[in-house]
This record gives C-alpha cells, structure tokens and sequence, in this order.
C-alpha cells in the first residue's frame, strides 16, 4: 500500500507555531486515514522547536536556499531556526525513505511545507513563489508535494501510483 506523507496539523493536531491546528475534514483525507495511508509528521516539532514557537519566515530565498546555507528561516525578532527546519526536514526524509513515500500532503504557505508559496520574509503576510526547506527537500529526494487545496491532484497521483 502507497503511503501518504502529510502535516500533522492537518489532521487537527495542535502543532502549529501558534499551538492551534489547521484540521482537513475532506473526505477524500477520511478515506485515506480509514485505509491506514498516512504518516503523519510536523517537520518543525521534530527538528526541536516547541509548541508554542516563534512564528518563522524565510528571508533570503526558499527552503531550496535555506538547505544550502544561503538563505535564513528567522523569527520577527531575527532568531535564526534555520538549523531546527533543516533538522526537521532532515528528520522527515529519514521517514519518508522508512516507508518508501513518493506523495505528501503538506501545509500551504509554510516556511517549513509550503509547496507553492511561502511568506516573503517581512513578515507583512505578503507571499511570493517559492517552497518551505521540508517540501524542498522532500522533492529534490523525487517525493511529489501537494498541500491541502490540492487533494483532488493528489488522490489523482496516487491512482497512478497505484497503477504502476
């Protein structure tokens, strides 16, 4: 059986930066659950940071930058928790390779999941074109990310995963 790799704030775990959840209730996420597909994983708690932390932003770049030291993830203040997001993400690939994952469905817009956008680093809740340093990370290792808007992409590439 494919696994499906996904955030677990997703699944209503109270995980994110803030302590909160951003739970998914599709059914399409239910019926993946039901089948016992999902691993479930936050990139940030398992590089070390807490729950509650600092809300973080990618200045410099994406997490493509970020993984080769050219870019930051810092918080409003300039924490740098660069090393924590590419533990994490780190960490994340080791499970990903455990279970042979080849899709996941991650949190949009974050500096650690976002497959599309992330914030632009000034912390203005503006967003540029870009990925988090796990989503990066995860596709250079040939893992196709989606995030939670996309679920009808990823049930449509897990049939073909299924058909191979």
């Amino acid at each position: 059986m494919h696994k499906i790799l996904v955030s677990s704030c997703l699944l209503g775990c109270k995980v994110r930066y803030d302590g909160d959840s951003n739970l998914v209730t599709d059914e399409v996420f239910k019926s993946w659950r039901d089948e016992g597909r999902l691993v479930s994983v936050c990139p940030e708690t398992a590089g070390g940071l807490p729950i509650p932390r600092s809300a973080c932003e990618i200045v410099g770049g994406d997490g493509r930058t970020v993984l080769v030291y050219k870019a930051k993830v810092l918080s409003k203040i300039g924490e740098d928790f660069s090393a924590e997001y590419i533990k994490g993400a780190e960490a994340v690939l080791e499970l990903v390779k455990k279970h042979s994952i080849k899709i996941a469905v991650l949190k949009k817009n974050s500096p650690s999941c976002g497959n599309q956008q992330i914030y632009d680093g000034t912390f203005s809740n503006n967003k540029m074109d870009g990925y988090g340093v796990t989503a990066s990370l995860l596709m250079q290792n040939d893992v196709k990310v989606f995030n939670e808007d996309q679920l009808l992409q990823a049930s449509q590439f897990l049939e073909e995963l299924k058909r191979r």
